[in-house]
């Protein structure tokens, strides 16, 4: 299984701002879309951001459009800048990498870091 290691959760007031990292296993995931979902307690994961391989453009769940910020570099690291959090976006956030775009916005995922805590305190 090629890891992907996510860093960056933490706790932070509403209004405040994290920046969660993705590294992955040198090229492995060249040609793969990579994004992020999140799990809350007592929900169902969802998808929340991906970034595609060749042109790197990034697409987002309604809910996170124009706070969250999904950026790729040539290692296939992720960055994922979110801005004006609210207590809603409290989960575990997940990296991970599918084969297809539209599959990862559907929910599938080939590839899963181990996840990272996001908690927003109101």
């Amino acid at each position: 299984q090629v890891p992907l290691v996510e860093s960056g959760g933490g706790l932070v007031q509403a209004g405040g701002s994290l920046r969660l990292s993705c590294r992955s296993s040198g090229g492995f995931f060249n040609d793969y879309p990579m994004g992020w979902f999140r799990q809350a307690p007592g929900k169902e994961r969802e998808f929340v951001a991906a970034i595609t391989s060749i042109n790197r453009v990034a697409h987002y769940a309604d809910s996170v459009k124009g706070r969250f910020t999904l950026t790729r570099d040539n290692s296939n690291t992720l960055f994922l800048q979110m801005n004006n959090l609210i207590p809603e976006d409290t989960a575990v956030y997940y990296c991970a990498a599918h084969f297809a775009l539209q599959g990862m916005k559907m929910g599938s995922a080939d590839y899963w870091g181990q996840g990272t805590q996001v908690t927003v305190s109101s």
